[in-house]
């Protein structure tokens, strides 16, 4: 485990770290004030590299490292942090961003079971549709940028309602034959994992890979349970509760959306993060931060494939048709 930095520490002679926010094997975050723009606090990842790492391997780690850090500089979403800077001292390497002030959705799901509820559907759906926002942006980014490591401690919800996709700890770019080395080594958080990610970076990962992850990521917040791990399900496909046996007050279409996305086969599973939006939403108005509801257009509707909406719209336009013979 790296030496983490201690409060009151300068970088650059313009970041004061404040204190550790989270933690992981290759390095710490820390919240920091911005010496020169008074009154604004980051958060710095760092990431200390494995000097055992051969060196070839060790230099190309930190050379993508810079690569992926210049793109994630470029990035501009309302449901993900700015990144502001970037810069290495001696072995270890950081990445600016806006700090992001709220809970993080894992707190308000253990909140939630601690007062023995779940969290409302409602709310997870809302939560889902700006997810889907982002990985829209990341997914359709050229090169395409796949996070890797959906989960809800990685997802924070601002005062304002806005949620934030936080951490780019795994992030990869899928630069057409190019062999890479993720930022960190590992394969993400187990139970939010999908199966070909244990291959590590010379297995196929691609964005079906956060499609997993995301409905992996609302089957824990809908249930207050963690997910069967995919490795388990391979061996014993039994082993992932359906969640309305869990929660049954989700909505059958929910449950079929999260099991969609969860089906261990890449080529299973939706196969972009608007179509898993389409598939769970459907026709349902979703209240965004803004606090508007606003329903699935008609397109989106009709492309959900729900029989049910085709019924609805069908009596409705017979009632159009009716209401103008009965004018004639």
């Amino acid at each position: 485990m790296p030496v983490p930095l201690k409060a009151k520490e300068v970088l650059r002679e313009r970041y004061q770290i404040t204190r550790i926010i989270g933690q992981g094997g290759m390095g710490s975050i820390y919240l920091a004030d911005d010496m020169i723009l008074k009154g604004r606090q980051c958060a710095l990842k760092e990431v200390d590299h494995d000097l055992s790492l051969p060196p070839e391997l060790l230099r190309e780690a930190r050379d993508q490292f810079l690569r992926e850090a210049t793109v994630l500089a470029r990035l501009d979403h309302p449901n993900l942090p700015k990144v502001s800077d970037f810069f290495s001292i001696e072995n270890r390497d950081y990445l600016v961003m806006d700090y992001v002030p709220g809970k993080d959705l894992r707190t308000l799901m253990v909140e939630a079971r601690q007062s023995s509820n779940f969290l409302p559907e409602g709310e997870v759906l809302n939560w889902a549709n700006q997810l889907a926002d982002a990985l829209i942006y990341l997914h359709t980014q050229d090169p395409p940028i796949v996070h890797r490591d959906l989960k809800p401690s990685n997802l924070k919800l601002t005062p304002s309602g806005l949620l934030k996709l936080v951490d780019f700890g795994l992030v990869k770019l899928l630069a057409k034959g190019e062999v890479t080395i993720t930022i960190l080594q590992g394969q993400g958080t187990a139970i939010y994992t999908p199966l070909e990610q244990y291959g590590g970076d010379s297995g196929h990962t691609d964005i079906r890979s956060d499609i997993y992850s995301f409905g992996a990521t609302l089957y824990h917040l809908l249930t207050n349970q963690p997910p069967a791990d995919a490795r388990d399900r391979f061996l014993n496909p039994d082993r992932l509760t359906p969640p309305r046996q869990i929660n049954p007050d989700i909505s059958p279409r929910t449950e079929r959306a999260i099991l969609f996305a969860m089906n261990l086969h890449p080529d299973e599973r939706p196969m972009n993060a608007d179509e898993f939006r389409q598939i769970l939403l459907g026709g349902r108005p979703i209240k965004h931060a803004t606090g508007v509801t606003q329903p699935i257009g008609l397109l989106e509707t009709l492309r959900s494939g729900n029989e049910g909406n085709y019924l609805l719209i069908t009596l409705g336009l017979m009632l159009i048709s009716l209401i103008i013979t009965l004018i004639r």
